[in-house]
């Protein structure tokens, strides 16, 4: 989704490291635009990494290289030696797992990772910051490794930060990854009161690693959800969930010029659903709505929000609509992500519009919002003509209908 204020906007145009290969055909009527959107392929790594090995593709973080802050923090466990089980609990590519005599256990959230996760041959498992993972391993290895997405705001890094702690045993050794410029020195800080011991040992430009030792103690208190009513709707926001505390203001400015719109009786589809404002809001005009988006803490999030609003809807962790099945809708509505992590990428939005030609009936309506710089018009012409229903404080609601 977009940021909620105007911002200058650096597109930058990814690069695979090798060209792209066939995917399978999609779900539903026509083959992707991009087809090799959903098709993993090995990750670009630095020099000093260039003999391990990590997957990846558009939608995981740091696509078409691995996260900078990953890298450095595999650098400093091969330094250390690293060996046996480690519970990685942001396995973005399974970089971690090319160490040698490391056994990982990858844990995601996120549904683009988790399919280059299982093409890697790596039984990840989903899960987000609180849950309890014993469930799936009974014992807590004596390694744990995290990179911190501060990108996400204060409250998620410090659930990440809490999650850590209740996965790591007493005397285990965390490694703790992330970005000066996004709060890791203050986040380290929280940690090490947290765990007792522990220090910043490694550093490469911006990125930094910490190792901490934990103590016997509790585990500091998860942060809560934070919430708030708009457009007839009570929103539940999750730690990092996009628009987690209020409305963005291009989600306004859409919402509000649909007004108008009838949705009783419609297919609807919310494509990147977030907190779940769009799809609950659309599902109590009427609509049976389906809400998907790549990142589980914001399935969870819309969840809460559908319950908290007395409607319904059906929400899938999708990475766009690879989950999706057969299902097509009479109207798609989106407020599309263009932030990957630190960078502008627009991989994933492209493919958020070549979902929706693939699954809008004939005369079904995508309306899309956007920053005004996004060059969102030339993809959506295939879909049908494009038209510019409103630009507005910095952004423009786009649609486009299905001939037919």
């Amino acid at each position: 989704m977009t940021g909620g204020r105007k911002q200058k906007i650096r597109i930058a145009r990814s690069q695979d490291p090798q060209p792209r290969r066939s995917a399978p055909p999609a779900p539903g009527q026509a083959p992707a635009a991009d087809p090799g959107y959903f098709v993993p392929r090995p990750a670009a790594l630095p020099g000093r990494l260039d003999n391990l090995r990590a997957l990846t593709k558009p939608g995981v973080r740091g696509f078409p290289e691995v996260d900078a802050a990953q890298a450095l923090l595999v650098q400093t466990m091969r330094k250390d030696r690293v060996r046996g089980e480690v519970l990685d609990l942001s396995a973005m590519g399974g970089l971690t797992g090319s160490l040698g005599g490391v056994t990982l256990r990858a844990v995601e959230g996120s549904a683009a990772a988790l399919s280059v996760l299982e093409a890697a041959g790596l039984q990840a498992h989903a899960a987000v910051p609180g849950d309890v993972l014993t469930g799936r391993w009974p014992e807590r290895p004596r390694t744990v490794a995290l990179v911190l997405a501060g990108d996400r705001g204060n409250a998620y890094a410090q659930a990440q930060v809490a999650w850590a702690h209740a996965c790591t045993p007493p005397g285990g050794t965390l490694y703790l990854a992330g970005d000066r410029d996004k709060g890791f020195d203050r986040y380290v800080r929280a940690a090490g009161n947290a765990f007792g011991t522990g220090e910043t040992v490694a550093r490469d430009g911006g990125m930094r690693v910490a190792r901490l030792i934990r103590r016997p103690g509790p585990t500091p208190p998860f942060p809560e959800a934070e919430g708030y009513e708009a457009f007839g709707v009570k929103v539940v926001g999750l730690p990092g969930v996009f628009s987690a505390s209020r409305p963005d203001k291009a989600t306004t400015l859409m919402l509000e010029h649909l007004s108008a719109l009838e949705l009783r009786g419609q297919a609807v589809l919310d494509l990147g659903c977030g907190a779940g404002l769009i799809g609950a809001w659309a599902a109590a005009r009427g609509a049976a709505v389906t809400l998907v988006d790549g990142d589980l803490q914001s399935v969870r999030s819309s969840e809460a929000t559908l319950r908290a609003s007395g409607v319904e809807g059906e929400v899938l962790h999708s990475d766009v609509d690879a989950a999706l099945g057969e299902r097509t809708f009479d109207v798609v509505l989106t407020n599309p992500p263009f932030h990957v992590g630190r960078g502008v990428v627009l991989d994933v939005a492209r493919e958020f519009i070549a979902a929706a030609a693939r699954r809008l009936r004939p005369g079904g309506t995508l309306y899309l919002v956007a920053n005004d710089p996004l060059p969102y018009e030339l993809p959506m012409g295939k879909v049908g003509p494009v038209r510019e229903a409103v630009r507005q404080g910095g952004f423009k609601v786009l649609s486009a209908t299905r001939p037919g």
